[in-house]
């Protein structure tokens, strides 16, 4: 099944899609899915990110721990 999306870009945004489209030679909705597709591809990819650097045991810096200090 196929679904129609409307939306409004800037003529800048726009002008690149096309051009981009002329270059790849394939259709400007193609090139729109392509780049949706990837672009939600690495948001799940990366949804771990959100947790980086909350932990809040522990020494700041781990060569700080006792046992791993360069003497």
């Amino acid at each position: 099944m196929s679904n129609t999306l409307t939306i409004r870009l800037p003529e800048e945004l726009l002008e690149r899609l096309r051009e981009k489209s002329r270059r790849t030679g394939l259709p400007v909705g193609r090139v729109v899915r392509e780049s949706l597709e990837t672009t939600l591809r690495s948001d799940v990819n990366q949804a771990w990110r959100k947790y980086a650097g909350i932990l809040k045991d522990g020494p700041p810096d781990l060569s700080s721990r006792k046992g791993y200090s360069r003497k």
